[in-house]
């Protein structure tokens, strides 16, 4: 809605013309913090290179030489695929990095979005209805809650054949009670708001109201904390991996190529260094980039990123 300068009338506008001013302030404040910047065009770079590349280097990857094993990196002498080096069998680490990041973030983010998509339902429901519902739903999360997620993701592991699929539905179950107690949160303190309230009067339904009212606003927050959970399952990801429990070859994640690389650390450093840089530098970028999506979204310091640069302006 807009009103004139008399304030005689108000105008509705579109929702296309709402969405594409929330998407050019949202990219502006984005231009006006380096750091979610960088770390926003890291992660994309890292989403391309998952999504494109694999299905045409995962041959060359994973073919052995021992003639080049434990090559130095940045040499081209036998070529570009060997700029990073090779591992103890003489696979290039460059392509074995780039066949692990569609590994490891298709795990990151299915894992992520599983437990948020389920966490997120029942954490609704259980802040709204309350009652007998919230107390068995929240003693579940707490029995969950009490395990080391870490631990439980061994024990599962070791009885089940490790995969994708099965490394995915166990980093998801141990990662829901997070999303589901920052949902209940925000859905007990929403219920009783006035605007909860005036759909009954209207006579919405309770399905609704949760559909309608509670989960717009409470799905920006479950979003902030997926982004930095992502961080969070990338690293369990890796440490069952490292572990030994986690994948297993063919399957190549980041966690691999680090223990892959342990027997030869103190001789040949870039089997190891590199995917661990990978990893911290991912991490990284998400939980800054999560930080920054928190005060972004948060009105009390969102304006900090329109203000700076009129602040310039008018200094010159």
């Amino acid at each position: 809605m807009a009103i004139d300068s008399k304030g005689a009338r108000a105008v509705l506008l579109p929702d296309a013309t709402v969405s594409r001013t929330g998407a050019r302030l949202t990219l502006h404040r984005l231009l006006h913090s380096p750091s979610a910047l960088i770390s926003s065009g890291w992660l994309t770079l890292l989403v391309l290179v998952a999504v494109i590349l694999p299905p045409l280097v995962e041959t060359a990857a994973n073919r052995q030489d021992l003639s080049l094993r434990l090559l130095p990196p940045f040499s081209l002498d036998n070529g570009p695929m060997f700029i990073l080096g090779a591992d103890g069998l003489g696979r290039p680490e460059l392509l074995q990095l780039i066949v692990g990041t569609r590994t490891s973030l298709l795990v990151a983010a299915s894992a992520v979005a599983i437990a948020a998509v389920i966490g997120f339902a029942i954490g609704l429901i259980s802040g709204y209805f309350g009652g007998w519902v919230d107390e068995v739903l929240m003693r579940i999360a707490d029995i969950m809650h009490t395990i080391p997620s870490l631990l439980l993701a061994l024990a599962v592991l070791y009885v089940l054949q490790p995969s994708i699929a099965n490394l995915i539905i166990v980093l998801a179950i141990t990662r829901i009670p997070v999303y589901l107690r920052v949902a209940r949160a925000q859905a007990l303190e929403l219920r009783e708001r006035v605007f909860v309230e005036s759909s009954r009067a209207v006579g919405a339904g309770d399905w609704r109201i949760l559909r309608t009212d509670l989960a717009p606003m409470v799905l920006p927050t479950i979003r902030t904390v997926a982004m930095l959970e992502v961080a969070s399952v990338l690293l369990a990801a890796a440490g069952l991996s490292f572990l030994g429990i986690g994948l297993q070859r063919p399957d190549v994640d980041w966690g691999m190529m680090v223990a892959d690389g342990r027997p030869y650390l103190a001789t040949a450093w870039w089997v190891t260094v590199f995917p661990g840089l990978v990893i911290v530098l991912t991490a990284l970028a998400a939980n800054l980039l999560s930080n920054w999506l928190r005060a972004a979204e948060d009105p009390s310091q969102a304006a900090r990123f329109i203000r700076r640069p009129r602040m310039r302006k008018a200094a010159r």
